[in-house]
């Protein structure tokens, strides 16, 4: 099927067999190799991206059933020489240990962000008709289908944090 898809702010046509999922069209077709294949079963957040705006596991989601949409990967973010500011946030806090889930974890943090801005809550929110407070507890709770088999969740979770604060 012929799928167009914005890229990083590119339009991407791709002829592709219908049960092709986001993520081999990214990693096989674009060859944009910074999202991850994790578990391939949408339990780990490796291969999260941002579909219009939201986070999503790209390995549970068919590539035709974006035509139109716009998708940002980890590569989208910044670029080596301007950073966004969760990319910047996560070297300084040394949020990454092997580097394989941080790419999902970034994106997955940048969605977040746009969901807690959006006043959605979270299970950990206390009061959900009040804006969510962004504390240790609710960064977990909202970052918990990311998973770092490294073990740099305090990092992770201080980077996440410190970026809510400037962006407050």
């Amino acid at each position: 099927m012929r799928t167009t898809i914005t890229v990083n702010g590119e339009a991407r046509s791709l002829d592709l067999d219908p049960r092709t999922t986001l993520l081999d069209a990214l990693r096989e077709h674009l060859l944009l190799t910074g999202t991850k294949k994790g578990c391939d079963h949408g339990q780990c957040g490796a291969c999260t991206v941002l579909v219009n705006g939201v986070r999503i596991n790209a390995c549970l989601s068919l590539a035709v059933a974006h035509d139109g949409d716009e998708v940002t990967t980890i590569e989208g973010l910044g670029t080596p020489e301007h950073l966004h500011p969760m990319q910047q946030a996560f070297l300084t806090h040394d949020a990454y240990q092997c580097g394989y889930c941080t790419p999902g974890q970034i994106c997955s943090a940048v969605g977040m962000l746009r969901e807690v801005e959006a006043g959605l809550p979270s299970h950990a929110t206390r009061d959900v008709r009040a804006d969510a407070v962004l504390d240790g507890e609710e960064i977990r709770e909202r970052m918990s289908g990311n998973i770092c088999r490294c073990s740099a969740y305090p990092q992770i979770v201080a980077a996440i944090a410190a970026v809510a604060e400037a962006e407050s």
